[in-house]
């Protein structure tokens, strides 16, 4: 689905990272660990287009990225959920409002509004619908977040730093929310700072443990 084939980028002179090639097929989960500064929200923001590569090449459904127009990446992006580490929302819209905001840019909220109690239910929000983001706890906003990446159904799902904010309870319930939806066939990328969270999945997920140190990508062991 999304493949990085001896990815480059660096800016300023400066070279981040290269030669990285990584596959999320169909089904996958992985954590992205690694020290502070090595790159992996630049990798996270690559994989989702969000950026483009300085070297090598981005494959979005074996489309090169760096070929593609605006519209044809708009289009991919929208089959990819992104939590990003900085939760934004905008704060005179109800929860239930900026959750369906992806939907209602590309036109097709009626759907999002047919499936929305399902979808906070889900993420345990069902009771703050109607609130406004700068109520919510830190780690229902990060469940917020997560139903925000969700509701158009991604096939991708690109965590940054999900839990760094949150306390351990509220780690392993968004580990849960993140493992049911890569057994409902997501591929999932988690990128995280948090050892204990890895070894947490151990007994829930079939894992691949990813590390980006000193500009290369290294499989950081065996399935979990």
């Amino acid at each position: 689905m999304i493949e990085l084939a001896d990815v480059g980028y660096g800016y300023g002179g400066r070279r981040l990272f290269s030669g990285l090639s990584l596959a999320l097929a169909p089904g996958a989960f992985h954590f992205l660990t690694g020290p502070s500064g090595a790159g992996k929200t630049t990798l996270l923001r690559l994989l989702s287009a969000e950026l483009r590569a300085t070297e090598g090449r981005v494959l979005l459904w074996g489309q090169d990225a760096g070929m593609m127009g605006r519209d044809e990446v708009a289009l991919a992006r929208r089959r990819i959920g992104v939590v990003p580490q900085d939760c934004q929302f905008l704060d005179h819209l109800s929860v239930a409002e900026n959750v369906l905001l992806p939907l209602a840019v590309a036109g097709r909220r009626a759907e999002g509004e047919a499936h929305l109690p399902e979808l906070l239910a889900w993420v345990g929000l069902a009771g703050q619908a109607q609130q406004r983001p700068p109520e919510l706890s830190g780690g229902e906003r990060q469940r917020a977040a997560l139903a925000r990446a969700v509701i158009a159904g991604p096939e991708v799902l690109l965590a940054d730093e999900p839990t760094g904010n949150v306390d351990w309870e509220m780690s392993q319930r968004l580990l849960q929310l993140f493992v049911e939806l890569n057994r409902m066939g997501t591929a999932v990328l988690v990128a995280t700072h948090d050892m204990n969270l890895i070894r947490a999945a151990k007994s829930q997920a079939s894992a691949r443990v990813l590390r980006l140190r000193g500009g290369a990508l290294q499989a950081a062991g065996a399935d979990l």
